[in-house]
């Protein structure tokens, strides 16, 4: 199981939600995930927006917990937008093109789960991808051919009903060839204005995800915490897990659900609509 943060808000530092909060991302990412054996140590990836429309990348094959350079960036980095993400490979190999976020155009998108066997299903997924988008494709993950069959079906035009066409696709692909629960999925992505998250399953068991609550409130439960006094009240963070053990803090997200986080944090049904 693969981890991830997606912040918007007024500009922060970086290594703030990275590296020094309780319960860290980097932090998480030498904890073994529930049912894996090894730690989330395939990996590691931040995009963020800064003086472009266009968000900047970095991606390392290395462990998150011994990656210096991004310990180096998230320290000099401010941004009010941005997705970091640390892997636990699931069967495809372990390098840079792998490595979340995968960025198009103005687009950053992140990803924790998979399709169920894979293998079995990826030449038919991959012929669904416009050709247009094809070449985008750099590396082997069904996370990154996941982004590119969203794109392929609106994503940026209309960004969550992409995500519940691809989503349905998936499903309809994965039943004709016999498996039960195609799909297990938590998103994050962005184009820099608006970030958008789903926590979804084609089964029972869902992968974790929960949002802050309002910033304001926080404030003025922990008026002795001076990690929160700058945050404005707009301020969110998406995270799979939370990242500090503070009552009130994180809102759980419900299965089933996008999340879109602008001024204010709306929770909408989220129900993949298969091929017409």
């Amino acid at each position: 199981m693969c981890r991830w943060l997606g912040y918007s808000g007024n500009p922060v530092v970086v290594r703030e939600l990275l590296y020094d909060t309780e319960r860290s991302l980097i932090q998480q990412s030498r904890i073994h995930a529930p049912g894996m054996a090894v730690p989330n140590g395939d990996g590691t990836g931040l995009g963020w927006y800064g003086r472009r429309a266009t968000p900047a990348l970095f991606r390392s094959d290395a462990p998150a917990w011994g990656e210096d350079n991004l310990a180096e960036l998230a320290t000099e980095i401010e941004s009010p937008m941005f997705l970091a993400h640390v892997r636990a490979a699931t069967g495809t190999p372990v390098q840079e093109t792998n490595c979340h976020p995968f960025r198009h155009g103005r687009w950053l998108f992140v990803h924790n789960g998979y399709v169920a066997d894979f293998e079995r299903v990826r030449r038919e997924l991959l012929w669904a991808v416009a050709p247009s988008l094809f070449n985008g494709i750099a590396g082997s993950t069904d996370s990154e051919l996941l982004f590119h069959l969203a794109l392929t079906f609106g994503l940026e035009d209309a960004p969550i009903e992409a995500l519940e066409r691809m989503a349905g696709f998936v499903e309809a692909v994965g039943t004709a060839n016999g498996i039960a629960e195609p799909l297990q999925m938590t998103i994050g992505l962005t184009d820099g204005q608006t970030l958008r998250a789903v926590r979804y399953a084609s089964g029972p068991v869902v992968n974790s995800l929960h949002v802050s609550e309002d910033i304001a409130s926080v404030q003025a439960l922990y008026p002795q915490s001076e990690r929160l006094k700058h945050f404005t009240g707009n301020a969110r963070v998406v995270v799979s897990e939370p990242l500090a053990a503070l009552p009130g803090l994180w809102r759980e997200v419900p299965p089933a659900t996008a999340v879109i986080v602008g001024d204010s944090v709306e929770l909408r049904p989220f129900r993949p609509q298969p091929p017409g």
